[in-house]
């Protein structure tokens, strides 16, 4: 487990790092050369370099309040709790979770997706092959967004 923590915004919470065994961080949060046609120059979150099919944890206890596809983030899930929302992105389009499941810190809730996808109908994001992709994505990896909601 690790634990992040700041004072003037998440005070006292622990959460879990989401991929045990794989902490190389390929693109940071904030500004941005942007690494593909249609990813973002502002990154909303981290990336985390893992291998296709790696088992995600759950980084809080919470509810799944979505599970599909969402424009150049790719195959995404999100989890709430209070006022935090945890998406997690780039995911494996064979969902593991549903929307309404209760989930706990630590449990697996998704796998690292593929870069290609071949299952999305009108998957506008593709590689330099013509080939749909997972959203904006040079490859595989988990981004990772945490935020807060006023």
């Amino acid at each position: 487990s690790k634990k992040i923590q700041s004072d003037f915004f998440f005070s006292n919470r622990d959460f879990f790092w989401p991929l045990p065994g794989f902490h190389t961080i390929t693109s940071h949060f904030g500004p941005r050369k942007s690494p593909t046609t249609g990813s973002s120059s502002n990154h909303s979150g981290i990336d985390i370099a893992a291998p296709e099919g790696t088992n995600i944890y759950s980084v809080i206890d919470g509810i799944i309040s979505y599970g599909d596809l969402m424009e150049q983030i790719g195959c995404t899930i999100i989890t709430e709790n209070d006022n935090i929302n945890v998406l997690y992105c780039h995911i494996s389009p064979n969902y593991i979770v549903n929307v309404g499941d209760n989930i706990s810190k630590g449990s697996i809730v998704a796998r690292v997706g593929p870069k290609n996808v071949f299952s999305i109908p009108n998957n506008p994001y593709k590689d330099s092959n013509g080939n749909p992709t997972n959203g904006a994505t040079t490859g595989c990896h988990l981004h990772l967004t945490i935020k807060k909601e006023a």
